[in-house]
């Protein structure tokens, strides 16, 4: 890896190479979309509307990427919702997470939103060690319900 990486947006040239790091989030959790879901995803990103996503290059490759949007709050706030998170297992250790999310705190400012948050399952040690440095612990629990 180069010593010097670039944090930036999607381009056109990164549909591949995203696609790969997308894959690799979603097999995490056990979960495989089909091409088509992929494909409306990356068209999602890329289009302007309200899902964004920065990425780190090493000027040949990616190495990580996170998804996130801008929503309103009942109670009158905008807030930011880190959507994914995803680092390439070989680059792992490195601080790219952290970069990324410090990344979008950044964007939740620019923006004006009160509050950044996302989430994560609760066997990802891994992840939520560095969560529990950044970020503070809340305590809900996500439940969905079937449509």
């Amino acid at each position: 890896m180069s010593a010097t990486l670039l944090l930036r947006g999607l381009q056109a040239a990164d549909r591949a190479d995203w696609e790969r790091l997308a894959r690799g989030y979603k097999a995490f959790y056990g979960v495989q979309p089909n091409d088509a879901a992929y494909e409306a995803a990356w068209l999602r990103l890329v289009q302007g509307g309200p899902a964004q996503a920065l990425v780190l290059s090493d000027g040949q490759r990616l190495l990580g990427l996170t998804h996130y949007l801008f929503q309103s709050s009942t109670w009158g706030e905008w807030v930011c919702y880190l959507q994914d998170l995803f680092v390439d297992p070989e680059q792992r250790g490195q601080g790219l997470g952290r970069r990324l999310i410090e990344a979008v705190a950044e964007q939740a400012r620019s923006q004006g939103a009160q509050r950044l948050y996302w989430l994560t399952q609760a066997h990802n040690a891994t992840a939520r060690a560095l969560y529990d440095r950044l970020a503070e612990y809340r305590g809900f629990i996500r439940y969905d319900y079937p449509l």
